[in-house]
Order: structure tokens, then sequence, then C-alpha cells
């Protein structure tokens, strides 16, 4: 066999020494940069107290037993049940509110607002437990890997039409030029999930996912406005308004379903012709909290919607 030549062997020599060397790990952003909130689990999280429609609806559910209490029938047993589960929540971090104009395919240059953010699976969770006495009570745990569904809704506060509040909401959506665009700017190292990648991973105990969430067409007249962050819990409320259910309805018919969501405000003081990204504020506007329905100085609240 034929001697490298001596070019050659060096370029392999190199070759093999980089494919040895570890991958770089992302580079730390500078302090106060990204902003953290911890999860939010409460005690009641873990149950809920509901009156079975499915059953109270039915006339022959209803009758009087000879030997036993009339709330040891299916009937009584169905008013004011306890649904206990086990109540988790992700950690979420995130940096400052930005926008960069990238080339969208087919639409030309556009504008995108966007919110790089990440999630972290603490592991932390409250489960019901009930005592012998049989008093239940929420109890901290271990949880294990969770899935983040992620749902970002930018709501405006302030726009109005025929003088009466209209809130216009933006959903996010997967913009592919717009996610490598901004990976490049802000990832440092870091790989950037869209919101359809991020629904796809497992979160593993003490895991960290970084994505980001993008905005089209936002109107630049906005000024007053939250991001909803749904997803980050399994927290959940429902009721069953009156008569929504009808005998040989299908179970769960008329059901309302709420879902605690992260509600982070902010503000934004410049005009409708010059939108830049360094007028954009965290927090609430002084005099404007009414608008967001929060005290002042409230940055940031969990709340069902």
């Amino acid at each position: 066999m034929r001697p490298l030549a001596p070019t050659l062997l060096c370029l392999s020599l190199a070759t093999a020494v980089l494919a040895q060397q570890p991958t770089a790990e992302p580079k730390p952003f500078a302090p106060g940069v990204v902003t953290t909130i911890p999860p939010d689990l409460q005690p009641e999280e873990t149950v809920s107290t509901h009156d079975i429609v499915e059953v109270r609806a039915r006339a022959d559910a209803q009758w009087k037993p000879a030997l036993l209490s009339d709330s040891r029938t299916l009937y009584g047993m169905s008013q004011d049940a306890k649904f206990r589960r086990d109540a988790w929540c992700l950690e979420f971090s995130f940096k400052p509110l930005r926008m960069i104009e990238v080339d969208v395919p087919g639409e030309g240059p556009k504008l995108v607002w966007y919110m790089v953010y990440a999630v972290r699976n603490t592991g932390q969770t409250l489960r019901p437990v009930e005592s012998e006495d049989g008093v239940a009570s929420a109890v901290p745990g271990q949880g294990g890997p969770v899935r983040f569904i992620p749902s970002f809704v930018l709501e405006s506060h302030d726009r109005t039409a025929d003088g009466q509040p209209v809130h216009i909401a933006y959903l996010d959506r997967v913009v592919p030029a717009a996610v490598s665009a901004i990976e490049a700017r802000e990832g440092r190292g870091r790989q950037l999930l869209n919101s359809a990648e991020m629904a796809q991973r497992e979160i593993g105990v003490d895991q960290k996912l970084w994505g980001v969430a993008t905005w089209e067409d936002v109107d630049p007249r906005l000024d007053f406005f939250s991001v909803y962050v749904g997803g980050l819990c399994n927290a959940y409320r429902w009721t069953d308004p009156a008569g929504a259910y009808q005998p040989g309805n299908p179970p769960g018919t008329g059901r309302e379903f709420v879902r605690k969501t992260l509600q982070l405000n902010f503000w934004r003081p410049g005009d409708e012709f010059r939108q830049h990204e360094s007028e954009i504020r965290f927090g609430v506007a002084h005099g404007k909290s009414d608008l967001y329905g929060v005290g002042d100085g409230v940055a940031h609240r969990w709340l069902y919607r």
C-alpha cells in the first residue's frame, strides 16, 4: 500500500483529533437576560368535586332502598363525587420578547415577533393521599417524564371597535424560516424547538428543553398585551352547565373545561410606524393594570382560562 502524502496524513490526523473532541456546550446567557418562573403547585389541584350528571339526569336512577341509606345508592354517590389526580407543573424560563425580519417563502419579507423559552421538569408533584381515618391530603412526591403540549397566545388589551374593547388574539405559528434565523441569533449553541417539535418530546426529570414561539402579522398599533402560555401544568377545572346534558346524550356532552395558564404581561410605548423590539417592556404600565385584570406591578400570574 502506498503511504499517504504528508499533507493528506496531516489532514487525516486533524480529522481524527476533532472527532474525538467533545461537542461544545451551549454558552450561558448573561445574568438577568433570562426570567425564570418556578412551578406553581396548589393542594386543591389534586381534587375536584362534581355531581355526575350522567347519573343524576336519569329519573330511573332515583330509588329508595329498604335496608340502605339513600347516600349509598348510585344516585346518592353521584352527588359531590371526588375526582383525585396527581398534579405537576413545569418550570418556565424566557428571554425578552423580540422581533426579527425574515424572508418567508411565498410571502416575502415579514416581521415576526418571537419568544425564546425553556421548560424544565423539576420532578415535583403533589399526590392525593387518604389516611386511615378517611381524610385526604396532598403530599409532595417525585414524578416522572412529562410532555409539554405548548400553547402560546399573544392577546391585546387595548384594541377597540365602536368604542368597545376587542381582544385580538394571535396564535403561535410555526415559521421555519424564522426559527432558523432566531436560532442563529439567540441559540448560543442550543437547538430551539418549534411548538410542533416540542410537543413530540418527553421531558425527563431535571431535563430542560429550549424552544421558540413565533407570531406573524401582529397589529403594529398594539401597546398593552399579554402572552398566555398553556400546557405547563396538568391542572384543570370543569363545569357542567345546567341542562347541557340530557339523558341519552354521549357522556360529557356540554362539559366545559378551563386549564391552568401562565399570563405574562407586556407593554410597548412606541407607535405603529416604527416597530422595534427595544420598546417592549415586561410588566404592566403604570395605571394600566385594569386592562390586564391584575393589580399594580403584577408582571405575571397563573389563572384558569
